[in-house]
Order: structure tokens, then sequence, then C-alpha cells
């Protein structure tokens, strides 16, 4: 009889617990601060300490009945972030789903496929990432108009060339692997190579890229924002509430200062989860 020693099987919550164990502090610290985000998002319409037509005196400091001082309209600043926060996260979420979706199609199909199919998505994407991606979605705004729907199908267009690039590269080093050679023997089609093969095989990277893609989304939304052509009034985003209050920074500056510290304490946060996940390496950060 073995004399080895019984090791028990490990439960689902041991995994769980194991799983955020091997998370550094800081990664533990932008995981609570982007949990915190995503639930002011969706409960955004019950935090808001005041009515949004409510007014008071202009770029008011600090106060126990404005924590973040007022707007260049008298509004309570903190009710404007709070209620701009959906609208932050929730337009560079839903574009960045969709660049990461339609960038990992094409590229486990590009890889896949290979020949003139490969040639001819490479090709395609590689012009659009040759224009810059903030002059692009200028021209594309000031043709059509800003909406919501829109900047989702901008930032969508702008960033799926760059996802397309790392999946096509990950996907092609595995498509050469022998196991795939085998499940071509076998006869299995290019759906389920894509689907059951190799995309299990690159979802750590696929899921680090897509943090990162979420990082270059708010950023370029915010910038649109800043410039006005972002999400439009009387909705706001953290980008439009820097743009409209700039005129607070010879007076003290909160109410300029707030939003954009919001959209930095988003971004770390982001950056610090997405060190911890499997996968995020240097190289992932090269292509925007």
């Amino acid at each position: 009889m073995s004399t080895a020693a019984f090791i028990p099987p490990v439960g689902a919550a041991a995994k769980k617990r194991g799983w955020l164990a091997n998370w550094s502090r800081s990664g533990k610290v932008g995981l609570a601060l982007l949990t915190f985000f995503a639930l002011v998002g969706l409960f955004a319409p019950w935090l808001q300490t005041h009515a949004m037509g409510e007014m008071d005196g202009i770029f008011l400091g600090l106060s126990a009945e404005h924590w973040l001082g007022t707007d260049y309209l008298g509004r309570d600043m903190l009710t404007r972030i709070v209620a701009g926060t959906p609208y932050t996260i929730g337009v560079a979420l839903v574009a960045t789903l969709l660049a990461c979706s339609a960038g990992a199609m094409l590229g486990l199909l590009a890889a896949v496929a290979g020949g003139w199919l490969d040639a001819v998505l490479s090709r395609t994407l590689d012009t659009v990432v040759s224009i810059p991606s903030k002059m692009l979605a200028l021209v594309i705004i000031a043709g059509f108009g800003s909406s919501i729907p829109l900047l989702i199908g901008v930032a969508a267009v702008v960033y799926t060339p760059g996802c397309y690039r790392i999946i096509r590269s990950l996907a092609v080093n595995i498509n050469a692997m022998d196991y795939i050679v085998v499940a071509k023997a076998r006869g299995e089609g290019r759906a389920y190579i894509m689907r059951r093969e190799i995309l299990p095989n690159i979802l750590g990277p696929l899921l680090a890229d897509m943090g990162l893609r979420f990082v270059y989304t708010l950023r370029l939304l915010a910038s649109l924002s800043f410039l006005g052509l972002g999400v439009q009034p009387p909705m706001a985003d953290w980008g439009s509430l820097v743009r409209e209050n700039l005129g607070a920074l010879p007076v003290g500056g909160v109410s300029v200062v707030a939003p954009a510290l919001a959209i930095a304490f988003l971004t770390i946060a982001v950056n610090l989860v997405i060190d911890n996940l499997p996968g995020a390496t240097g190289s992932d950060r090269e292509t925007h």
C-alpha cells in the first residue's frame, strides 16, 4: 500500500480563493475600484444626492451639502459624475466588446483559413490601422453627427484591427500544433477548430487585450467629449464634464478636477486588474 499522503480534492470555493490569492495587493485594489465604479454605474439613478435640475451657486467649493462642489450652472458635481458614470463606462464597454468580438472572430478565421482570405483580411485591417484613430473618429462624427450608437460604432471600428492582429498572431502559432493537425485529420470543420481547439488556449491573452482595449476606448471617447463631439447634452460623460467646467480652473478647479480624477482612477483600476490576468505581458501593450 502506498505511503503517499492523501491529498483531498480541491472544491470550487477553494479554487476561487486560490484564484484571488494569486493576485497581488495592487491587483486586489484595482479589482475593488473597478467593482465600485461598476456598482455606481448600475445603481446611478438611486445614488444621486440632488435633483439633476437643482441649482445653487456657480463653482462652489467642497461642502457638506456639495461634496464635490458645483458646476458652471450651479448643479451638484457629485450628482453629475454619478449620472455620467453609465455613459462613460457603458459606451466604452459595449464598444470594447464589439471590437474584441469582431477582432477575435476575424483573427481566428484568418489563422485557420489562411491563403487569400488571410491576406485580404490582414491588408484591409492594416489600412484601417494606418489612419490615426482620433482623426478617423473626428471625420466620421463630423460627417454624420454625434450619437451614442455612432460613438460605439466608431470606437469599435477603430480598435477592431488591433485586436485582430494580436489574436491572429497567437492563433497562427497554435494552428500549427499537432493536436490541430489531428483535429483536421478527424474531419473537424473550421468553426469547431476555432471555437473548441484554439479559442480556449488564447482566452487569457484575449481577456488581457480586452482590458487594454477598454482603456484605449475610454481615452478616445473622453477625448471626443472634451472636444464637444462625444455624449451630447443633456446627457454627459466624464470627458464632457471636464470640458464644461474648464472655467473653474482659475477659481479652485474642484468641478474640473473631480471628473478628471474619476477617469484617472478608472484607468488605473483597469490596468491594475489587467496586470493580474493570465497572459498579460508587456508585448500586449504595443498594439493600439
